[in-house]
């Protein structure tokens, strides 16, 4: 019996009882929105239901609040980021282009009034969201509503000021408390999510509480775990449908590594001990420079291919554990409104094929670029393809095994077809400079593998071959990009590949920076680590970083003055070249 048909087959069986939202195709009848709920249904096999799908991206989750205050239209909020107002036709064309599943993003707190304490939803907002949530039910997609970035008012959960710690949780649990009221009839078509990215690190934005910060990275995990579980119990307790509404719990920073950290524990279901009605969300856009930003122009290498089977195969943690796993965004930047990047259909033929083969439900991100609103179409017929391809429809008459062999037939031939790119032996170290400009539009090799051709066409790079200790010097030149310079810095570190392994102990001493050939004046004292035991690092900036790791080595022995920021973003401006020379030593 195919993927989804014995499902189906379970719904005709038991009637009533496990007919769920309605809307199954297959079972005869008119498609309407019946509230039932199918509460036999596992984890994973409701994710196996949900096909593959699409994000309403930048319209519900618009942030207009700070501008337009909290009594506008909806439809103001709705268009602030320039979306067009949604429409049924919209929704209904991209279930004809292959999606089976819509995400809508909501920024709740745009007409909200929660900084004076009050923490009621505008009842318009909430019948805007149930409108779009009706236009996706009446063609028989399933439906995903979050509470997103909105505003950053996560940050609150970081603040160095308990009161503001609890109002954040008193205004999550009045949140979700009005959302899932609200909504308590739908049927199991209708998911909640937790969060987005802002679960893990981003608890420390200081947007809006410009104390926060608070938290370190231990304890950031700790409140993310609590935050899931307040999510699943606030929902339960709202009573109805939500008492086994499957839920989409948000990993740490939605980051596939980050969330398979054990720190990371799902919340516990009690209501649906036996069969916990759980989901988890995390994103994939690796890599950034090629997926988000214009500084990495193609993908491909085996190197490419085989980074991103072995990211994706990490999330098997989950699936074993009978989590159903929602890849909840993904996608490559759309260049100029209606150019595909090189190797777009590539990335995306083996990301879903990945999808299948571990029975993931990738979600991509679209803001009226891929899919076009206006149109209705996915603006490109390779694109296209794929997604009906890929589409519930499409796959229902197949079998687990046969949709599991056929994707691996489909990333076998990937990877054979892919080119090697330049990289290291395993006896080989190099040290190099990982840089990020501050706009994201430059940047070279960044990551703990060595990948010098990853880099904005243009720069020049100069390595070093590392054979011991001694001076080494590493530069990059920014002079032959199109913009001639690197604008500051977001993310930069002095790296030596299988430094570790080659190398353990050893420390890297700068002793000096030059940006546009003069002597930068460090902001405090270098120190090194590594992040995966293999590659040695020096950050020179690096803002994710909250606090310094014991364990990190420095020449004196002491972390007195270490800092992972040598490099000030804030006045560094334009970087034609950077230079930096350091000393390899012995650890003591």
């Amino acid at each position: 019996m195919g993927k989804h048909a014995w499902k189906r087959r379970i719904g005709c069986l038991f009637g009533a009882v496990l007919l769920g939202a309605g809307l199954l195709a297959g079972c005869g009848g008119e498609k309407k929105e019946t509230g039932e709920m199918r509460t036999q249904l596992t984890s994973l096999e409701f994710v196996d239901l949900l096909g593959n799908g699409i994000n309403l991206g930048n319209t519900m989750e618009a942030y207009g609040h700070t501008t337009l205050g909290t009594e506008a239209e909806v439809s103001a909020y709705e268009g602030y980021w320039g979306a067009p107002e949604t429409t049924q036709e919209m929704i209904t064309g991209m279930h004809e282009a292959g999606f089976d599943t819509l995400r809508v993003p909501v920024a709740w707190t745009n007409m909200m009034n929660y900084e004076s304490g009050d923490y009621t939803i505008n009842e318009a907002y909430l019948d805007r969201v149930e409108e779009i949530i009706n236009y996706a039910l009446s063609v028989d997609m399933y439906v995903i509503v979050n509470d997103h970035w909105d505003g950053s008012w996560w940050g609150m959960f970081g603040s160095a000021t308990q009161e503001t710690r609890d109002q954040a949780m008193e205004m999550y649990i009045s949140m979700w408390t009005q959302i899932a009221e609200r909504y308590r009839d739908y049927s199991d078509h209708l998911i909640f999510e937790a969060a987005n990215e802002e679960l893990g690190n981003r608890l420390n934005d200081t947007d809006v509480a410009k104390d926060s910060g608070a938290l370190s990275e231990n304890e950031c995990y700790e409140t993310t775990n609590r935050i899931n579980q307040i999510f699943v119990d606030t929902v339960r307790a709202t009573g109805g449908n939500n008492e086994h509404r499957f839920l989409l719990i948000a990993g740490y920073n939605t980051d596939i590594t980050m969330t398979c950290d054990n720190r990371f524990v799902m919340p516990v279901d009690e209501m649906n001990n036996d069969n916990p009605k759980l989901l988890i969300s995390v994103h994939y856009y690796d890599p950034s420079g090629y997926c988000i930003n214009t500084s990495l122009p193609t993908w491909g290498s085996t190197q490419d291919y085989e980074e991103q089977n072995e990211k994706l195969s990490m999330m098997e943690k989950f699936t074993s554990q009978g989590y159903g796993v929602i890849i909840g965004e993904y996608g490559v930047l759309i260049e100029n409104m209606d150019h595909l990047k090189e190797n777009t259909v590539e990335y995306l033929t083996n990301f879903l094929a990945n999808c299948d083969y571990y029975g993931y439900c990738p979600l991509l991100w679209d803001c009226n670029n891929m899919y076009n609103r206006s149109t209705c179409a996915i603006i490109d017929s390779e694109v296209a393809a794929l997604y009906t391809a890929h589409s519930y429809a499409a796959q229902e008459g197949m079998s687990k095994d046969e949709i599991r062999q056929n994707a691996q037939a489909v990333m076998d031939e990937g990877l054979a077809n892919s080119e090697p790119a330049a990289g290291l032996a395993d006896d080989e170290a190099v040290a190099w400079i990982m840089y990020n400009s501050g706009d994201w539009n430059l940047m070279y090799s960044v990551g703990d593998v060595y990948k010098p051709d990853d880099k904005t066409e243009g720069i020049v790079a100069t390595d070093a071959v590392i054979t011991g200790p001694g001076t080494y010097t590493v530069s990059l030149d920014f002079t032959g990009t199109a913009m001639g310079y690197a604008d500051s810095v977001v993310f930069s570190a002095l790296a030596i590949g299988n430094g570790e392994t080659l190398y353990p102990g050893y420390i890297i001493n700068i002793t000096e920076i030059l940006v546009n050939g003069e002597k930068y004046q460090m902001k405090g004292k270098p120190y090194t680590s590594s992040d995966d035991g293999i590659c040695t690092r020096t950050n020179l900036y690096n803002a994710w970083v909250t606090s310094v790791p014991a364990e990190a080595r420095t020449v004196d022995g002491s972390l007195n003055m270490a800092t992972p920021n040598l490099l000030d973003a804030e006045t560094l401006g334009h970087v034609e070249t950077i230079e930096v020379t350091f000393y390899y030593l012995e650890g003591k």
